[in-house]
């Protein structure tokens, strides 16, 4: 699915993440940045031992949640990884949708600022974290929306979904938001 934003645009997949030929690949990060499962583990396997390296040189004190920080790619086809540390679902009332989307537009000004032209993100929060995929997606879908049509770029951004439940929800959470 492509919808365009102007000189944008945003597409959905359903994939692996780490075989994306993109500029940067957002990593589903814990806040120490000590790697995990999940995507956070897919990455730091397929892009091999330097990315930790890095994170563990350049941020010995971790990734509050709500922001982001980058590495390069490693053995990854992407240059960089930017490693997003997205919020515990806790039910919703301890600022969950402000922070998932503080760490989506931390991801997104990375981009920006490193001249990435296209960026993949993962379901932030939505696996190990547990946050409900309709709600991570349809905030992550508004976010990026939002801040692609205030700076018109990157050029294109990807969510790159593990499987047909995660797609759907960001399928139905593009047509809820995308005027037709």
């Amino acid at each position: 699915m492509i919808i365009k934003l102007g000189p944008c645009r945003l597409e959905l997949i359903q994939g692996d993440i780490t075989q994306q030929h993109v500029d940067a690949i957002v990593n589903a990060a814990n806040s120490s940045l000590s790697g995990g499962g999940g995507v956070d583990g897919a990455i730091h396997a397929a892009g091999g031992p330097v990315i930790m390296r890095e994170t563990e040189e350049k941020y010995p004190d971790g990734c509050p949640t709500g922001s982001a920080v980058s590495t390069s790619g490693g053995n990854l086809p992407a240059k960089y990884v930017f490693h997003a540390v997205g919020p515990i679902w806790k039910g919703g009332r301890h600022g969950e949708p402000e922070k998932l989307a503080m760490a989506c537009r931390a991801c997104l000004q990375l981009a920006v600022e490193y001249g990435c032209n296209s960026v993949a993100f993962p379901a932030l929060s939505a696996g190990a974290y547990g946050y409900p995929i309709d709600l991570a997606a349809a905030n992550l879908v508004k976010t990026t929306m939002d801040f692609v049509r205030w700076h018109q770029k990157p050029a294109v951004v990807k969510f790159v979904l593990f499987d047909a439940g995660a797609f759907g929800a960001f399928a139905r959470a593009v047509e809820e938001i995308v005027p037709r």
